[in-house]
């Protein structure tokens, strides 16, 4: 039963720290007012795959998310940012 609350809590962790990424990168990217909650953890969840995509081999950071980090959440809004710029440039032809 430990191992299967210990899941719960990563899965609850990651996305309160995808929430806040998405909210952080929609702010950096003045997406704000076009996003909701929903699309916030969306856009900070996804990102935050990007974000360990790029900083992965460059940082040699990475892995499973068991509990919160500070490295983690930046390389989340990174990623975010990222992944906000390209739908930004898709959608309106500019990364801003």
């Amino acid at each position: 039963m430990r191992k299967k609350e210990r899941a719960m809590g990563g899965w609850i962790v990651a996305l309160i720290v995808g929430g806040v990424a998405g909210w952080i990168a929609s702010r950096v990217m003045n997406r704000d007012a076009a996003m909701g909650v929903f699309w916030n953890v969306v856009v900070g969840c996804v990102g935050s795959v990007v974000g360990n995509m790029v900083a992965g081999p460059l940082l040699g950071v990475g892995g499973s998310v068991k509990q919160f980090s500070l490295t983690g959440l930046v390389i989340a809004v990174l990623g975010a940012v990222i992944l906000l710029g390209v739908v930004n440039l898709v959608q309106r032809g500019k990364v801003r």
